[in-house]
């Protein structure tokens, strides 16, 4: 995956002033499913440090019953509480896994930091077995690093 040709194109989508913040989310989730074949579900989630829940944002793939989870529980409020990128190559190995869909195979999700707090993250979705690699890691937090200035 050349993940240097769709970086300007994230810039792109995240500088229309025209754009509320979470339109230009859910736009920057189209492109990313639209343009890495194994990116099948990709979404936000957000925190909300008091009650130490995430809420879902902007998202696109299958509707998902999981809009809050608490810190600590599954992939997504694992990353809440490391504050590190979390690659399960296969989400059947897991013991604190989140059953979203049985097509679900592989999830990544890296954190999204503002002023060196971890506001939320990007969370994606594959119906491939371990399709992510330290590449993906790289651009998503790059991804994550660009949406961190609409903050």
């Amino acid at each position: 995956m050349d993940f240097e040709s769709i970086k300007p194109r994230v810039e792109e989508v995240l500088s229309q002033d025209s754009l509320t913040r979470n339109e230009k989310l859910l736009n920057l989730c189209q492109l990313l499913q639209d343009s890495v074949s194994y990116y099948n579900w990709v979404g936000f989630y957000f925190a909300n440090h008091e009650n130490k829940t995430l809420h879902l944002g902007p998202y696109v793939g299958a509707e998902t019953d999981h809009t809050v989870i608490p810190f600590g529980k599954g992939i997504c409020g694992q990353v809440a509480v490391s504050n590190e990128n979390f690659v399960v190559p296969d989400v059947a190995a897991q013991d604190n896994y989140i059953a979203c869909s049985f097509t679900v195979k592989s999830e990544i999700v890296v954190p999204l930091f503002v002023n060196g707090q971890n506001i939320g993250q990007i969370d994606i979705d594959s119906h491939v077995l371990n399709p992510f690699t330290e590449a993906d890691e790289r651009f998503l937090e790059f991804v994550n690093e660009e949406i961190a200035k609409l903050f």
